[in-house]
């Protein structure tokens, strides 16, 4: 019983941890896809430019590097805080895909009206056109993968929980 206790929490740990690579590249991938005449290592540069600013060293290895890096940080962070709220909203929402339209939804709000107009990228006016293919695309890429493994996952561990 004891050692059933200790592999919960890295089983959720490792379920956080892969889905936060899953989900990192899976919005990269579709970043690049969707942008493929700029390429990815003007991508990563701009997601840098967010922390640095236009620096001397934007056209540099490094800031391409720390772009990726923020890149996944950010996703790994909607990853794990999504996972671990899913039972809450399962509760509410009844439905896990549901849970993922809201997820994307969350993800498109917090990213597009918190983290980049608070960044040094500052506001960017936004379309309809854009919003909607941005939204699609985090549905696909952040919103089912968190809901579906999520959903799997809680279902195999509250489950197995003893009542009571």
């Amino acid at each position: 019983m004891l050692r059933d206790r200790n592999k919960k929490p890295v089983r959720l740990w490792l379920n956080i941890g892969g889905l936060g690579l899953l989900t990192g590249t899976l919005d990269g991938l579709a970043a690049i896809a969707m942008n493929y005449k700029i390429g990815a290592v003007r991508i990563f540069r701009f997601i840098a430019s967010g922390a640095f600013g236009r620096s001397p060293s934007a056209g540099s290895t490094e800031m391409v590097l720390w772009g990726i890096f923020f890149h996944y940080f950010i996703a790994f962070s909607f990853s794990a805080t999504l996972f671990l709220l899913y039972p809450f909203f399962i509760r509410l929402l009844k439905n896990k895909y549901i849970c993922a339209i809201v997820f994307a939804l969350i993800t498109y709000v917090i990213t597009n009206l918190a983290i980049v107009p608070l960044s040094k990228i500052g506001w960017r006016p936004l379309s309809i056109g854009s919003v909607l293919r941005d939204y699609g695309v985090l549905i696909l890429t952040i919103g089912l993968p968190i809901a579906l493994i999520a959903d799997r996952f809680y279902a195999r561990n509250i489950s197995k929980a003893p009542i009571g």
